[in-house]
């Protein structure tokens, strides 16, 4: 199988735009999808053996381990046969060193970062109003009422933005991720983006 060697990771805080972003690059470039906070969140709302598994680092608003997110995430990737966005994911260093050891494995070329930088007051603000699509997992925007204008779904506030649980999240963002962060850009292959401003705004930073 031929694969195409365009690949990125869209790294940031909690509520810094990585979905809201990720998806409209994979949108502009056909290319596949995956955010592995609305594959967790799912996984939790079906219950199945990854919701299972995940949920008790989930509601602590702790990162789950690498040793269950890992084989998922990774078959996924070996398995697209064209370009691919990943959004969350890699959080942790070994995440991304395993990654790029699977992109190798496979004759790739290695991920690239985008990195949107937001101040924790604005991302506070952001969560106060946050709605997202419990069908599709699209974040809304404002004034868009109860349902999803894609899908028809429900749009309802994230378990996860309640005060305390984002408090956690933030603080093992600055923990695990900020090292990745480094890891890449020490690498050249992480580029720190503007995340403040409307979408369209940022989108024209990533374009």
């Amino acid at each position: 199988m031929a694969f195409a060697s365009h690949s990125f990771v869209f790294l940031g805080p909690p509520a810094s735009g990585k979905g809201t972003q990720g998806r409209r690059l994979s949108d502009e470039k056909g290319w596949a999808y995956l955010s592995t906070g609305a594959l967790l969140r799912g996984a939790l709302r079906d219950d199945t053996q990854l919701g299972r598994l995940a949920k008790p680092y989930l509601d602590r608003g702790e990162y789950v381990p690498d040793d269950i997110m890992l084989p998922g995430v990774l078959d996924w990737v070996k398995s697209q046969g064209g370009g691919w966005v990943l959004d969350g994911f890699p959080r942790t260093v070994p995440q991304a060193e395993a990654l790029d050891a699977a992109m190798e494995e496979i004759g790739l070329s290695l991920p690239k970062a985008m990195i949107l930088h937001v101040p924790d007051d604005e991302l506070r603000r952001r969560i106060t109003c946050r709605l997202e699509c419990e069908s599709c997992h699209r974040v809304a925007k404002d004034g868009e009422g109860e349902n999803c204008p894609k899908c028809g779904g429900h749009l309802a506030p994230r378990a996860d933005d309640a005060s305390g649980a984002f408090e956690s999240r933030l603080a093992e963002f600055h923990r695990l991720v900020v090292p990745t962060i480094q890891y890449y850009t020490d690498r050249m292959r992480g580029r720190i983006i503007n995340g403040t401003g409307s979408p369209d705004e940022v989108w024209v930073r990533i374009s």
